[in-house]
């Protein structure tokens, strides 16, 4: 008995569930049955225009710095003095590090003597031929021996001078690799500097635009560091090789300065203003509809909208460039398209 009323409970709940979701799927469906067609739409509309405007770019890119160089070891031995702390300015010359050179410098004392001596032996030989008491041959051994020692004390020097390590640019040191006392081989790291008095934007440029790019081009910067501060830089590099997307890379140079200096590695918004284009017909952007490559627009035409496909170019933040699909003086909507449909009445309210 007690089974059969715990059945008869359950149906009923089932029943009570299933009514409530159909009197709600009513309410939903008369609620989308709400009539909301109008006889016409209110519309603005604009002329198709003739204008010779100026198209920019608008790029991203990231700052690097003019040059990075690692500077190396060029003789092995002790590191005797290091100059270099991360951060530190240092300008071309400076000297970075000294390595042990006491050997060198006394090869350096050798070669000099060796010279000295060889230099008076060729000034005794060359009186003694001249008198005829020397052969040509040993004037010319005595020659050779001289231009020897000239030539092993220029690399004993050579060799010295390597032992003292100069910056060849001016910079700041960003990664120090040795410490005093360290022993260092030849071609070793000691530092790393990079030159920030200018710096490189690295952009990368469609094909379509790069051909209107040239070399001193002006380019206007700004970054999110410093907020309404505007950088002035040009164009100093455009690839002649594209990648396989058909992109070029571009570099703008600008000048870093001490009231909002910039660091490599920074983000920066570039406007690079394109050269003024000849006469073409243009529409306002908000009247496109679709994509640039699947453009199309309506046309008021006797008071119904004709949805028209176009083909459009390159433009502004206001206008975009027709390139086929209407004439100068049509009138395209601006504004009121989502509640449009093609051949659908309008009202044009401006």
């Amino acid at each position: 008995m007690k089974k059969i009323i715990i059945i008869v409970i359950a149906i009923a709940v089932l029943a009570l569930i299933v009514f409530r979701l159909s009197t709600n799927y009513k309410k939903v469906n008369a609620n989308k049955d709400v009539n909301t067609d109008l006889a016409y739409v209110s519309v603005n509309v604009s002329p198709v225009l003739k204008l010779s405007i100026s198209d920019s770019l608008q790029l991203t890119g990231y700052m690097e710095a003019n040059s990075e160089i690692d500077i190396p070891a060029e003789a092995l031995g002790i590191i005797t003095s290091l100059n270099a702390e991360l951060g530190q300015a240092k300008s071309k010359g400076d000297t970075i590090a000294t390595i042990d050179d006491k050997l060198k410098k006394l090869a350096v004392l050798k070669a000099k003597n060796l010279k000295v001596k060889l230099e008076k032996d060729l000034e005794r030989n060359t009186n003694l031929y001249a008198g005829g008491s020397l052969t040509q041959q040993e004037l010319d051994n005595a020659q050779n021996l001289y231009d020897d020692a000239v030539i092993a004390l220029g690399q004993a020097e050579k060799a010295l001078a390597d032992a003292t390590v100069k910056s060849p640019i001016s910079g700041i040191i960003t990664k120090k690799q040795v410490e005093k006392g360290e022993y260092i081989n030849t071609g070793s790291t000691i530092v790393t500097i990079i030159d920030i008095s200018k710096l490189k934007i690295k952009l990368n440029v469609s094909e379509t635009n790069v051909y209107q790019l040239k070399l001193g081009d002006k380019a206007i910067i700004t970054t999110d560091i410093y907020p309404g501060v505007t950088f002035e830089g040009n164009i100093s590099f455009i690839s002649s090789q594209g990648d396989d997307s058909h992109n070029y890379p571009v570099e703008i140079v600008i000048s870093n300065n001490t009231e909002y200096p910039l660091k490599s590695g920074t983000f920066a918004n570039v406007l690079i203003k394109l050269p003024v284009a000849a006469e073409a017909l243009y529409i306002p952007r908000e009247s496109l509809l679709g994509s640039i490559t699947e453009a199309s627009v309506y046309v008021a035409e006797n008071n119904k909208a004709i949805l028209k496909k176009i083909v459009v170019g390159n433009g502004n933040d206001k206008y975009i460039k027709v390139i086929s699909g209407l004439k100068e003086g049509e009138k395209v909507i601006e504004n009121g398209q989502i509640n449009l449909s093609d051949n659908k009445a309008i009202k044009i309210v401006n």
